[in-house]
């Protein structure tokens, strides 16, 4: 039985998935007999190979709404097509609520730069070199948010290509 248990366990330490927590706040909602406290977590899952996810979880206590939201990022995980400069293909722009998040690629060598909730999505997806800005709100939920459909927007030579119906040497030309 205890066996078991350590089998289990090795295979949860296993997995290449990390989870960041980008934000906790206690919120309160009003009720009849007073307020009621809970928290939400704000958390992004990815496996630096080109999977992301933004969750966000609310439970009465923080270690219960951030498994909330990690099993919330697990269902809402996009596919990110990295470049071999561990870039992206293109530059993107992405809208999330009222924040809008502006990506570009970089060359080999500059590094993540980005802010906040932004940097570490494209950190958990895998992304080495970019430039990215965040314009308009500076809330972390939406600035996460339109980071990951800006990087569900992205598309490869490859995919285009498939899409029109003619091979990459002729998309070139």
């Amino acid at each position: 039985m205890a066996n078991r248990r350590k089998n289990n366990r090795s295979k949860e330490k296993e997995t290449d998935w990390q989870e960041r927590v980008v934000q906790i706040r206690r919120v309160t909602k009003v009720v009849k007999g007073g307020k009621k406290l809970s928290f939400r977590a704000i958390v992004v899952i990815g496996n630096e190979k080109g999977q992301v996810g933004v969750g966000v979880g609310k439970a009465s206590d923080v270690i219960g709404a951030v498994r909330k939201g990690v099993a919330d990022g697990k269902k809402h995980i996009v596919e990110v097509p990295l470049t071999k400069s561990n870039s992206i293909p293109h530059p993107t722009y992405g809208v999330g609520t009222g924040a809008k998040v502006m990506m570009r690629p970089a060359a080999p060598g500059t590094g993540v730069i980005a802010g906040g909730a932004v940097r570490t999505v494209l950190e958990l997806a895998g992304v080495q070199n970019i430039l990215a800005k965040q314009l308009g709100s500076d809330n972390p939920l939406s600035n996460a948010r339109a980071a990951v459909s800006a990087l569900a927007a992205l598309r490869t030579f490859a995919d285009v290509a498939e899409e029109r119906g003619i091979s990459i040497e002729k998309l070139y030309s």
